[in-house]
């Protein structure tokens, strides 16, 4: 009893001093989420050209075309576009680039995103990486321009074996300490939910990963995102598969599942391939999904966010990545933006009160919101997703009226609204 006394009596003294005092920024222009629309932020489109998802003449992974009429700085790639000019690219690792997209951001009302860090990026999380160039860009456009900020772990690349949570704890320490994610320079925009810095953990309960979510320290990691006294006293989301509410479909049959969302502040499911516009009454089974889930996180005083999306296609990236199942061209069509409103209508008439749009940059499975074209190269390798003669920054303007009308500062329409 003696020495349990001495222990407590030895960390108060290092609390009072400061020596464990928590590295966390205690106020931020964003306390909650609910109320917003944020979108997933890649950061992969990245040079040398080598990298994999970079475009280049014999090997196309992306099925939309951005478009680069405003960045400050464009790349050459291998491609031409019908009139002979050469198609040119933009770099995620330039700081012009991450500056543009969070200016778009500011300028339409999209109120911020979640900073996708890969496991492989944290397994060597150096300051030299292109992964964390990309970071600190983010964090510093997101202070200039107003917007709400998260670091999103993305467990793509955990191989399971002899491989843990641990490589996390290190690397959020040191985006703490280094980049000082949760205490940027400038203003502080650092989304918080319940009062607490908000860590997304994506990728937990989908039966086609390598690894075993009772093996992975996943609830030590937890334990110390919500309980060190230095790094923690944080909230956590959650990214789980649509169907993890009955443990079907998509998702492991496992209920430790279960066991791990209720030690969680909010559940975000994955809805992307999930519902189509080309299935008669698909937004009455989404409405459903959604009606139900919020109904069971209210049991156990969680929160939950839907996934909404604006359309898919990887056929570029399946024929190099599944060349015996190569997938369509627009497996699910945009349809100009009317299944990406009725995604954003119907989660608001359900009762949503934060939204997560997949995704902001992601051109490779044609998810994309930001500025794309309709003028995209010509290719005997690849095939190309259009926005069906729509103006380059329609999902963004559509994005910023859906903010409105989820807080309510806009009657909510059911229709696609159009620009006046």
């Amino acid at each position: 009893m003696e020495k349990i006394t001495l222990i407590i009596t030895y960390y108060l003294f290092l609390a009072f001093n400061g020596v464990l005092a928590n590295k966390h920024a205690p106020e931020t222009k964003y306390p909650t989420y609910k109320g917003l629309i944020m979108a997933g932020y890649q950061g992969w489109f990245r040079l040398p050209e080598n990298q994999v998802m970079y475009p280049n003449e014999k090997e196309v992974r992306i099925d939309m075309w951005p478009d680069v009429s405003e960045y400050q700085k464009t790349y050459k790639t291998g491609l031409k576009h019908a009139d002979g000019s050469t198609a040119r690219f933009f770099n995620s690792a330039d700081k012009s680039t991450v500056d543009t997209h969070f200016r778009w951001m500011k300028e339409y009302g999209v109120d911020g995103v979640f900073m996708q860090r890969f496991f492989g990026a944290a397994r060597s999380h150096g300051a030299q990486s292109h992964a964390t160039n990309v970071l600190k860009h983010a964090f510093e456009a997101a202070s200039i321009y107003d917007r709400a900020i998260a670091i999103m772990y993305d467990l793509s690349g955990l191989r399971g074996k002899n491989e843990d949570c641990s490589t996390l704890i290190e690397d959020w320490k040191y985006l703490v300490d280094s980049l000082k994610v949760t205490d940027q320079k400038g203003t502080k925009t650092y989304l918080h939910h319940n009062g607490k810095p908000l860590v997304a953990i994506w990728g937990v309960g989908f039966p086609d990963r390598p690894y075993n979510i009772r093996n992975i320290g996943l609830e030590r990691f937890i334990d110390f995102l919500k309980n060190d006294p230095v790094y923690g006293g944080c909230s956590i989301m959650i990214g789980v598969p649509t169907f993890w509410r009955d443990l079907n479909a998509d998702s492991n049959h496992d209920p430790y599942l279960h066991e791990l969302i209720k030690q969680v502040d909010i559940v975000l499911p994955w809805m992307v391939q999930r519902f189509s516009p080309l299935l008669h009454n698909d937004m009455d089974r989404y409405r459903d999904v959604i009606l139900s889930d919020i109904a069971w996180c209210k049991t156990y005083n969680i929160d939950y966010v839907p996934c909404v999306y604006p359309g898919f296609s990887w056929h570029n990236l399946s024929v190099h990545e599944f060349p015996d199942d190569i997938k369509p061209v627009g497996s699910i069509p945009r349809q100009g933006g009317n299944f990406y409103w009725q995604q954003m209508s119907t989660a608001i008439r359900s009762g949503a009160e934060m939204i997560y749009v997949a995704m902001f940059d992601e051109v490779n499975e044609g998810t994309a919101i930001f500025k794309v074209t309709d003028n995209p190269p010509v290719s005997d390798v690849a095939q190309f997703v259009g926005i069906d003669g729509k103006p380059s920054d329609h999902y963004l303007w559509l994005t910023g009226e859906a903010a409105k009308m989820l807080r309510k500062e806009k009657p909510l329409v059911f229709s696609q609204p159009k620009r006046g």
